[in-house]
């Protein structure tokens, strides 16, 4: 039997100093294992951020995040990064819109990368995910090894391409699922044991030699584009790829091209043209047929948009408090701790001391819903003691930053080896709707139990988004456990009603929410008071630039 993760006694560590950093979201994307275990580079959330007119002086706002992977596309004028995607799910936690998918095709080296890069960079939208078709060629055989390595066996035929893994690729992601992509390699003409992970598409760019060939595929596309490219151009880009990025001599590629690139093209690619909703002839170099892509690409959007804080604020009144929620037990010990740190005048260093306090039996009380099974084990003495050990694979810390992360030194305390994520969610100043900006995920989280970690909650609506994302991610409702020193009545509704197997866990709930979404009579904003950073008049509860939980 696997040890399970210890629950120690150890002295809560003190919070890390926080920092100004953020990265891009881990998707679309691979993350190299050194990216996902060091987080001593980080570049700064300033320089990822746009600049937000809210007509109040820009406030000193921290976060602490890790170097994870550079951004999805630079251009020549500018770096797009992958940030800011609005709700993509209803109030009932359930998808309500489906990214919308263009599928791209045209012979080999016809500019459909090239296509596809100044579509995203005109689009400037965030979470755009680009997926090649060159990513999906099947694993060949000894034998076709040993064609393809004499330029013998023709990759341009559609039996070339694993259709079923590019199907279910693009429907998980069309889903707003996360997928594994795998990585091929043209010099040794085989898959990588390495996988790319993508996640959380708006759009989706699909491209390829083969992209309407298969009359399944055609149906996940909301726009097809044929790229009409001259045959002599795309021999000599052909040419000039094939030498100098995938290590080819200039004889193999034109005996390739003769023998298995130009016929495919006349039977299985041009053919496809009558199916393309639009034709780009000269590819790249067409900016008014771009231009019109994007124009129609930008208006289904629009039809897409969601309202997800209004329909929380309105939703679930005056109802019970769920079964699934566990409020920590009132003791005079609890709320003399409650009114320390509710009290304005109480100092930072008090407010640290006993929020850890709080966060330390929050943590300890979590535990207690794991599952656990019967175990004997022998002691010093020789005797047999029946007990109990986790039943579970492996828990998993999972923090909404930036008040979340104050929470995670009490979980590693309490919680040997416990892997640690992390999730930022703000607010939109203009729709006033959550966004997703940034996650980082451990490897293989479907299989844990995990806490998820929010210092307050108040409307629901990042606790919400953040569940959406684990179960994006395939872990288990009845396995998310959310956590949080103090929560509205309103949040709490609102979490489990769109997802009725999550635990909620908190050590109080206030019943109101003013005009503002700020929890009455609240704790006041916990990240300023924690952290030290400039405070709002009004006593906000919950971050400025960070969604309201």
């Amino acid at each position: 039997m696997a040890a399970p993760p210890a629950l120690a006694s150890a002295t809560p560590s003190a919070p890390p100093p926080p920092t100004a950093d953020r990265d891009p979201p881990d998707q679309p994307g691979e993350k190299s294992d050194t990216a996902r275990e060091d987080c001593s580079n980080a570049e700064s959330l300033d320089r990822l951020l746009p600049p937000v007119g809210t007509g109040r002086s820009p406030r000193k706002r921290t976060t602490s995040q890790c170097k994870s992977e550079p951004p999805l596309l630079r251009t020549s004028k500018r770096t797009i990064y992958t940030a800011g995607r609005p709700p993509w799910y209803n109030e009932h936690g359930t998808q309500s819109k489906e990214a919308f998918v263009i599928g791209l095709g045209g012979g080999s080296a016809s500019g459909k990368t090239t296509v596809a890069r100044m579509i995203i960079e005109a689009l400037d939208v965030p979470w755009v995910v680009l997926l090649s078709m060159d990513s999906f060629y099947k694993v060949l055989t000894t034998q076709q090894q040993e064609q393809a390595a004499r330029n013998n066996f023709n990759f341009d035929h559609p039996d070339a391409f694993d259709f079923d893994l590019i199907i279910s690729t693009l429907k998980k992601l069309k889903q707003g699922k996360s997928v594994k992509v795998p990585i091929y390699d043209f010099t040794t003409h085989s898959r990588k044991k390495d996988w790319k992970m993508l996640y959380g598409a708006n759009v989706i760019i699909f491209e390829g030699i083969m992209a309407f060939a298969d009359k399944t595929l055609l149906e996940l596309l909301d726009m097809k584009i044929f790229v009409d490219t001259d045959s002599d151009i795309r021999l000599v880009r052909r040419l000039r790829r094939d030498i100098s990025e995938r290590g080819r001599d200039i004889e193999g590629v034109i005996k390739q091209y003769n023998k298995f690139v130009k016929p495919a093209f006349d039977q299985y690619i041009q053919p496809t043209m009558r199916l393309a909703d639009i034709v780009v002839p000269r590819g790249s170099g067409n900016t008014v047929a771009i231009d019109l892509i994007v124009q129609h690409v930008h208006s289904q959007l629009e039809e897409r948009e969601l309202s997800v804080r209004a329909a929380l604020a309105s939703a679930h009144q005056c109802h019970p408090l769920p079964r699934t929620l566990s409020v920590l037990k009132s003791t005079p010990q609890v709320r003399g701790m409650h009114t320390i740190i509710r009290d304005k005048e109480t100092s930072r260093d008090e407010f640290i001391f006993y929020s850890k306090r709080l966060m330390r039996l929050l943590i300890e009380h979590a535990l207690s819903f794991l599952p656990f099974q019967e175990c004997v084990v022998q002691t010093p003495q020789g005797q047999d003691y029946s007990g109990k050990c986790y039943a579970g694979k492996q828990i998993t810390g999972v923090s909404i930053l930036r008040a979340g992360e104050t929470m995670e030194p009490a979980l590693r305390a309490v919680c040997k080896d416990v892997r640690i994520g992390t999730i930022l969610i703000q607010t939109n100043q203009l729709t006033g709707e959550p966004e997703l900006h940034y996650l980082r995920l451990p490897k293989d989280i479907s299989d844990d139990h995990v806490i998820l970690m929010d210092c307050t909650v108040s409307t629901g609506a990042a606790a919400m988004m953040a569940v959406r994302v684990l179960l994006d991610h395939d872990v288990p409702e009845d396995k998310i456990f959310l956590l949080s020193l103090l929560m509205a009545e309103m949040g709490v509704h609102s979490v489990a009603y769109a997802f009725p197997r999550v635990k909620i866990i908190t050590t109080a709930v206030d019943k109101r929410v003013n005009d503002l979404f700020r929890i009455i009579p609240g704790i006041g904003n916990f990240g300023d008071r924690y952290f030290g950073t400039d405070t709002v008049p009004d006593g906000s509860d919950e971050e400025e630039v960070a969604c309201m939980s």
